[in-house]
């Protein structure tokens, strides 16, 4: 059975690194035999803000419906997007917060604080792009923005293992560092296509 892998940029803008990263692991991915779905967040309609936590459920806008079903649809996921503040960008929170919801991501267990992982069975990669270099990330910020997306966001619903590649820094980088980066995230793609089988 071939791999089914949900591709979602999380980049606000409609063009970018991660869109071109992206498409290069698209490109590996289906190379390779994988069946892909994509979205982009820039194309995505919706209010982010969860004003009521899990209290009282706002109705789900169409573009996170088509999301949600993606990502059943999937075995295999990958979110490329830029880093922002150590994290990810506002809005593309804003899709996982208003998603990502009790009886769909997870399952809190009334008589004990743990939860079943509803999205289990699924494995994650990211391709992140940053205006830092990588080493100083790792060094000034303990590589926040990989932790946030790897516990708490991705194994937290069972999505794993989440692997990482992170790129940078975009602003100075020359275009044969650029098509490394690119090949690499092809590389990637097709790997995901071989492991998701």
């Amino acid at each position: 059975m071939p791999a089914r892998i949900f591709i979602w940029v999380g980049h606000p803008r409609a063009a970018s690194l991660s869109h071109g990263m992206a498409d290069a692991y698209q490109r590996g991915a289906e190379a390779n035999g994988a069946e892909t779905r994509r979205m982009n967040l820039s194309d995505m309609v919706f209010d982010p803000d969860l004003t009521e936590g899990y209290h009282a459920r706002k109705t789900l806008e169409p573009s996170l419906e088509a999301w949600r079903e993606d990502l059943l649809w999937a075995n295999h996921v990958c979110w490329a997007y830029p880093q922002c503040w150590g994290g990810m960008p506002a809005k593309m929170k804003g899709v996982i917060d208003r998603s990502f919801l009790p009886g769909f991501a997870m399952k809190y267990h009334e008589k004990d604080p743990f939860w079943d992982r509803l999205l289990a069975g699924r494995r994650g990669d990211v391709l992140m792009t940053s205006d830092a270099p990588v080493w100083f990330d790792r060094l000034s910020n303990g590589r926040a923005a990989k932790l946030q997306v790897q516990k708490p966001v991705m194994k937290f619903v069972g999505i794993r293992p989440a692997r990482i590649l992170q790129v940078g820094p975009v602003k100075t980088a020359k275009e044969a560092t650029l098509a490394k980066w690119l090949k690499r995230a092809e590389r990637r793609g097709a790997d995901a296509a071989r492991r998701s089988r």
